[in-house]
């Protein structure tokens, strides 16, 4: 098991009085580079679908193939593009798409907190009820498709952002920046006690472990469930020591960029933003660089224990200037491109991410084509661009009708407890 196998969006968008927060209206998705048409930021959303993209990436790997972050050498693994597939996902892509999200979770709760401040509602029993229906569809997708499910996280850790709803925007950075460095210290003392005691180094049952479990996803829809459950343990052991951590820290980023409206008033920020692409391109593409010789070329011991320690805080950096990047594109020359290509997908990330583990647990796995550990890296990574290329497509197509995704509809119903209207009212002839 590998420590970014929970990548996820963590959350659905903003819900509809966010978006009033942020624009002054209720309905869809924005169409139009840096505006707020149909009540969205249009140049967030494509943040958002440009995260799903990277989620999707990392997470096929391990739908694809039990050997991935297990430490066994996977024999899928046998050209020069794959290893480049290898490569590209492991310093670009993991461990850096679900810090996007847990960002935007937090940026978004600021919005909601606001919005019902203005309008008087209570915002505490809604918040609470959408974080239960975030972690009981979050245990469902664990159990029936993806153990490396990032929403349980997302629901447990926004109790934590619940309770510091008050704290000011620069006691929330020092608190995450102090929760970065505290990590990556313990696994720094992890490491070194590894290296002292010279308990590292790749498991020798890994390959037959890994064989076991790739029998076992394609057999039974009754065997995939089951083997879905022997590794909750493992899931959870990464989730709490690695990824639960860097989460917390990118939501108080999220807050504190939220109380100051940064993702609204881009330009006002400019400065400070390609600091943060300088600073990401170089000092956390390099730690992202140490991570993937650590998990491709040296799996195992005290060098990736360390190595995972490095990119608790270099991979924030890298992750930073991708939404630095995308966003400035977004609002740039190319903004209309980026935002029809991005935009749609990314209104509808919870249904986007669920669909993307359903339609890859029909392929890989008993449920249906049984391809687990049949289709080489360069051809996993094939996959998942055509499949979030159709995703694309269908968003577009959907939301020109209605004015959430499906399962984002179901969550907002759940919230407020009423019934929100799902399709879009045909516009008045002018």
């Amino acid at each position: 098991m590998e420590t970014t196998k929970a990548e996820g969006p963590g959350a659905a968008p903003p819900d509809a009085t966010a978006r009033k927060a942020a624009t002054g209206t209720e309905s869809g998705p924005a169409t139009d580079a840096g505006a707020t048409t149909g009540g969205r930021l249009a140049h967030v959303d494509a943040l958002r679908g440009f995260a799903l993209l990277g989620i999707l990436v990392v997470n096929i790997g391990y739908l694809a193939s039990a050997h991935h972050g297990s430490g066994a050498e996977d024999p899928a693994f046998g050209t020069l593009l794959d290893d480049a597939a290898g490569w590209l996902v492991a310093v670009f892509f993991e461990a850096k798409f679900f810090l996007l999200f847990s960002f935007l979770f937090g940026y978004a709760f600021t919005l909601q907190l606001d919005s019902a401040a203005r309008s008087g509602a209570r915002f505490g029993p809604r918040f609470l009820r959408r974080l239960a229906g975030l972690f009981v569809l979050g245990a469902l997708h664990a159990v029936l498709l993806f153990p490396g499910d990032i929403l349980t996280t997302y629901a447990v850790l926004g109790l934590v952002l619940f309770a510091l709803r008050g704290i000011a925007p620069r006691t929330a950075i020092r608190t995450a920046v102090v929760l970065l460095v505290t990590t990556a210290a313990l696994y720094a003392l992890l490491a070194l006690g590894v290296h002292l005691t010279d308990t590292g180094g790749v498991d020798p049952g890994a390959a037959a472990e890994a064989a076991r479990t790739t029998e076992a996803l394609r057999g039974s829809p009754g065997e995939v469930v089951r083997e879905h459950l022997s590794q909750l343990p493992d899931v959870l052991y990464l989730l709490v020591f690695f990824q639960a951590p860097a989460a917390l820290a990118a939501f108080l980023l999220g807050l504190a960029a939220g109380r100051g409206r940064v993702l609204a008033d881009l330009d006002r920020h400019r400065r400070t933003l390609v600091r943060l692409q300088w600073a990401g391109f170089t000092v956390g593409l390099l730690g992202a660089v140490v991570y993937a010789h650590a998990s491709l070329v040296r799996p195992g011991g005290a060098y990736q224990i360390l190595a995972l320690g490095v990119d608790v805080v270099t991979a924030p950096l890298l992750a930073a200037a991708y939404a630095v990047t995308v966003l400035r594109l977004a609002r740039g020359r190319f903004g209309r491109g980026v935002v029809a290509a991005l935009g749609p997908v990314g209104g509808m990330t919870l249904t986007g991410y669920l669909t993307q583990s359903l339609v890859c647990a029909l392929l890989f796995t008993g449920y249906g084509a049984g391809l687990t550990g049949r289709l080489s890296p360069s051809e996993v990574l094939a996959v998942a661009l055509v499949l979030f290329a159709v995703q694309a497509v269908a968003a577009r197509w959907w939301l020109r009708g209605h004015r959430y995704g499906p399962l984002e509809w179901l969550l907002r119903a759940w919230t407020t407890l009423s019934r929100p209207p799902l399709r879009r009212r045909a516009e008045p002839e002018a």
